[in-house]
């Protein structure tokens, strides 16, 4: 039962700040912050989202950490466009960390359901989660879910706000508010009386919270649907954006750390006597292995190339622990020793496959691989901390702030509200920056620095060496035919570490649960119409450290669904598009979306030769994640020692309502250059625990001169928005492995994908 609505009126007279909370709102409705929203100068809180200025300045409150996604763009539009904001004046700033900002939806995605499951058993398990996540879950980005997380809740924040702006209009003209309406900043009346937000905003927050707020026809939006520019790109470009490196507090020192190059492993001694002769050498000291991380030595100096410098000099004997003699084939032959046993826990199964495919006429077989994987993102990771006084003020980019607040907390025993965590830009994150390993190390390497603030930075080595991989993953796929050629059965088996489990024990400490949905993502959830199908997850335990990387088990099991589906279609002598045609009757909006690459890449007119004379071919791949359905076609050609060129991809997505075109643009050509990096090149060699690769020289992405034409096309649609930033990464690899074949005849089944 929920708990009886109270009204919260929290006051900040000093800063003439004014926070209207927000649980007199329905059910549904996201919560007051506990404490009054930070204010400067002249602002006004009208709810727990916007603040506005006598300036008529417009500050939205961001809980989603903007890491090159353009997620500040695209909320912004949706509270300005119900509170009628002038765009020009819109600002953006880090929410705190509150309770009324927890993620939702991320976690909801999680949850072990197919899209299509309309079951009780559904409904009921996401309405309680919601209730659960709301109280108890924790601030996040990531899983694609902000828009479709906030789509409603920012929203209705504008709707309220403009609507307790009318009211004071109303009340200051004598009018009723229904006789008003807000325009570009501004509160109009039809005799012509008008005040601009800022004018009215103190006014307004003396007003009641609107029990219930009226959205707008999609019909009358004026700021969604279009393509408007990115919020922070001026700072980027002016250098004015703040990333988390950028943080110098007065006092600054620095921390460099040598970490031991076996993952897991710690420090068994050290030797810090030539170290400590160097310039600005301050102290050394062992740092242990924290929450699934790898152990080390850090120094703390006056600047950090002192550091770094210092910390090469320590001499330090290792303790490698379990991963010591690991290496890739062991990896790839315990994952084929577990499903040698068996195929593990069924997340989907219709019919009787066993059955089908005893009585099949005909059965195909295939093996697929994909490898571990880093995720490269630009800035290094690092966090600035500072203890004194018995609190902690931590600045980081993160993409989880509340739960980097409890983990300073508890690395250095204090309550979580002694702990400010200030966050910034990102400068990418891939999911990298779910973690919590570098954090947990600044601050225990803080705790050394006398008071004063200490800076943690990462090398770009340690940054690939030491990272929480993309699983490696092997599955077994079979599918069986009738005398007609039609599919009677499909069978698909995979194996790899956990990642949800893994995650949850290193955020809350969480027993490890015995299956994880995340890893089968991608293969269990697909629309395809199989008359009779098992497919089944094992999970493998091994000493690698693994977490989440954009698009998470869609990542590899697009590429071996989407292959294997290939593979049927040219086993029966059809076309790849109309075999999957035939299997998508059901699914109208999957259809269409293939329908609409076809045609845009002229499918029905296959490649020969190009006007250079080599000869090139097209592959297609369809995929549904994170909501979104998105079909591409590749077209390759193969060039000196083999290599393979990528020359052109079409693109297309369904995403629900389309925000910001310009950012889904974006995030597609993104996610296919993000792809053809893991498709072509990138992989991560263990020899004894140690990973091979330390810089972009050896896991290389695909640079301009490699970068083919991206063709991106947007399906009108008035669904619920749903996630883009990682759903155009599944369908790449398998449009290119599929155009590889039809040109050369070979079927590659691992990646990076390598011509024989």
């Amino acid at each position: 039962m929920l708990k009886r609505r109270t009204f919260l009126l929290g006051g900040a007279g000093a800063v003439g700040a004014l926070v209207v909370g927000w649980s007199v709102l329905p059910p549904g409705q996201r919560l007051t912050t506990s404490m009054p929203l930070p204010a400067q100068g002249s602002q006004v809180a009208l709810n727990g989202w916007v603040k506005i200025a006598a300036d008529n300045s417009v500050t939205i409150m961001m809980c989603k950490a903007e890491m090159g996604q353009g997620i500040h763009t695209g909320l912004a539009m949706l509270l300005a466009e119900e509170l009628d904001a002038d765009w020009s004046q819109v600002r953006v700033e880090d929410s705190p960390i509150d309770k009324i900002y927890n993620s939702v939806q991320s976690i909801i995605d999680d949850l072990p359901f197919r899209p299509d499951d309309d079951s009780t058993v559904k409904r009921t398990t996401v309405w309680m989660t919601r209730k659960l996540v709301r109280e108890a879950g924790t601030m996040m980005t990531g899983g694609s879910s902000s828009i479709n997380d906030l789509w409603t809740p920012m929203r209705e924040a504008g709707a309220s706000a403009r609507a307790m702006l009318i009211g004071a209009a109303a009340a200051q003209w004598k009018v009723p508010p229904g006789e008003c309406r807000a325009e570009g900043g501004q509160v109009l009346h039809p005799s012509g009386h008008k005040a601009s937000f800022g004018e009215l905003s103190s006014m307004a927050a003396q007003q009641a919270l609107p029990r219930k707020v009226t959205l707008k026809d999609p019909a009358n939006f004026k700021l969604i649907g279009k393509p408007l520019r990115r919020i922070e790109a001026a700072s980027k470009i002016n250098g004015t954006a703040r990333f988390g490196i950028d943080v110098l507090p007065d006092g600054l020192l620095y921390a460099s750390v040598e970490m031991c190059p076996t993952l897991g492993g710690s420090v068994a001694k050290f030797d810090a006597t030539a170290a400590g002769k160097m310039p600005g050498f301050i102290k050394a000291f062992a740092v242990a292995p924290y929450n699934g991380g790898t152990g080390g030595v850090a120094v703390i100096a006056d600047n950090p190339f002192r550091a770094m410098n210092a910390v090469a000099a320590v001499d330090v004997t290792w303790h490698d622990g379990p991963a010591a003699k690991l290496s890739n084939a062991d990896a790839d032959r315990r994952l084929a020793q577990a499903l040698d046993d068996n195929d593990g826990h069924a997340y989907y199964h219709l019919g009787d496959v066993d059955a089908a495919l005893t009585r099949a006429a005909r059965t195909v077989s295939a093996e697929y691989r994909a490898p571990y994987l880093a995720h490269g993102a630009v800035e290094p990771l690092n966090c600035t901390v500072q203890v004194a006084d018995g609190a902690a003020t931590v600045w980081v980019s993160t993409q989880m702030p509340g739960l980097a607040r409890h983990h300073v907390a508890k690395v250095l025993d204090l309550d979580a509200d002694k702990v400010d965590v200030q966050t910034f830009l990102l400068g990418g994150a891939f999911g990298r920056r779910l973690e919590l390993d570098f954090i947990a190390q600044a601050a225990a390497i803080a705790r050394e620095g006398g008071g004063r603030p200490v800076q943690t930075l990462w090398s770009r080595a340690q940054d690939f060496t030491h990272d929480f991989y993309r699983p490696a993953c092997l599955s077994r796929l079979k599918a069986g035919f009738d005398n007609d050629g039609k599919l009677v059965a499909w069978q698909a088996a995979s194996a790899s570490q956990a990642i949800v489990p893994e995650a949850l024990a290193r955020y809350y400490g969480a027993p490890r649960l015995p299956i994880d949905k995340t890893t089968c993502e991608g293969a269990f959830d697909q629309p395809y119409e199989w008359p009779a199908a098992r497919v089944a997850h094992k999970i493998v335990e091994l000493p690698v450290p693994v977490g989440f990387w954009r698009s998470v088990g869609h990542s590899h099991q697009a590429f071996f669904t989407e292959g294997f589906t290939d593979e049927l279609a040219v086993a029966t002598g059809k076309d790849p598009i109309a075999f999957r045609a035939a299997l998508l009757e059901q699914h109208p909006r999957h259809l269409a979306v293939l329908k609409r690459a076809a045609a845009l890449s002229d499918w029905e007119h296959p490649l020969t030769h190009a006007a250079d004379g080599a000869p090139r071919a097209r592959g297609v791949a369809l995929h549904e994640a994170f909501g979104s359905v998105v079909a591409q076609v590749a077209e390759v050609s193969i060039g000196p020692g083999k290599k393979i060129r990528v020359h052109r991809v079409v693109c297309v997505i369904d995403c629900g309502i389309p925000v910001n075109p310009n950012l889904i643009r974006q995030q597609m050509e993104s996610a296919v250059v993000f792809g053809l990096s893991a498709a072509l090149q990138d992989e991560i060699t263990l020899v004894n625990g140690q990973v091979q690769q330390k810089n972009f020289l050896d896991f290389p992405v695909v640079r301009i001169d490699d970068c083919p034409v991206i063709d991106t096309d947007i399906m009108p649609s008035q669904l619920h928005p749903q996630g883009v930033g990682e759903a155009g990464v599944p369908p790449v690899a398998p449009a290119v492995a599929n155009a590889v074949f039809k040109l050369t005849g070979q079927r590659l089944r691992s990646l990076p994908l390598k011509l024989a």
